[in-house]
């Protein structure tokens, strides 16, 4: 439990109704988020921790996410941004987190939980929050790239960096947060996701047809050696997907018909008196 100051009082009866003493409250700091990469190869990028801090302030606190007015049960009324000297993220950088002060009421339906709170039994914490953009560690493209979360490239780590904080929704009790410090859930609003998803859609159909008119244009060279590879490429990128899979079907057809495939022949027989021993398994 936290010393509740003259200070700290100030502060919640900003956010309570009518006035609390230190007597009907009891108070507690957790460790909200950080800057370090989590399990799911994502973090928040330093910058936004103090945006963070500020949207953070009065939010209530609930159970594993759950949005519902019966799972409140305290409330953010004071924060900061903490600093630890010479520790450094996988990132490289500062390692910073967001430091949390929430208070809850003494009441008998609160006993377990203050309980739980001392005890170290509700300990791990994650927030919910919504990220305007979602950055590749490794080309900085938003939303997508044909980078994998997890993976090294040329001996980098490959992670989304979660910037620009448009919105705070809650923070909650959880088992398994996704920070291994402090835990995080990341919310992008539906209209991001929607967003997002469209964008991938059309990149993978992009990268499709790529791949399609590439490869009616190696086929119709191999079909053919005098044509002119340069203006097949630029009929095939005219070409959508229907005419590219019917050239393909033509092209692969008279490629066959030049290059047959190979008849594979028997061994010739051994001679008698031959050791056959050595074909035995």
């Amino acid at each position: 439990m936290e010393q509740v100051t003259r200070e700290d009082l100030n502060r919640i009866n900003a956010l309570a109704k009518s006035t609390l003493t230190a007597e009907k409250v009891y108070t507690f700091t957790m460790r909200l988020c950080d800057n370090e990469v989590d399990r799911d190869f994502e973090r928040f990028e330093s910058q936004a921790l103090d945006t963070l801090a500020e949207l953070f302030l009065g939010k209530s606190g609930l159970f594993d996410h759950q949005w519902s007015a019966v799972g409140q049960t305290a409330r953010i009324y004071r924060t900061e941004v903490v600093e630890e000297p010479g520790r450094v993220t996988a990132a490289g950088d500062a390692y910073r987190w967001l430091k949390g002060w929430a208070y809850l009421l003494r009441t008998e339906k609160n006993e377990d939980l203050i309980a739980e709170i001392e005890g170290g039994i509700k300990k791990e914490v994650s927030v919910g929050c919504r990220m305007k953009k979602s950055v590749c560690s490794i080309c900085g493209a938003e939303d997508s790239c044909a980078h994998i979360p997890g993976q090294q490239y040329e001996g980098k780590l490959c992670f989304r960096e979660l910037r620009e904080p448009e919105d705070a929704y809650e923070w909650s009790f959880v088992a398994v947060p996704a920070q291994r410090e402090a835990g995080v859930v990341k919310r992008f609003g539906p209209e991001q996701d929607e967003m997002a998803r469209l964008k991938r859609q059309a990149e993978l159909g992009k990268r499709y047809l790529g791949q399609l008119r590439k490869e009616v244009v190696r086929l119709a060279m191999l079909s053919d050696e005098d044509l002119d590879g340069a203006i097949l490429e630029k009929a095939a990128q005219r070409m959508e997907e229907g005419e590219l899979l019917e050239l393909k079907r033509v092209f692969e057809k008279r490629t066959a018909r030049r290059f047959p495939a190979a008849v594979q022949l028997r061994p010739a027989p051994q001679k008698r008196g031959e050791d056959e021993s050595v074909f035995l398994v």
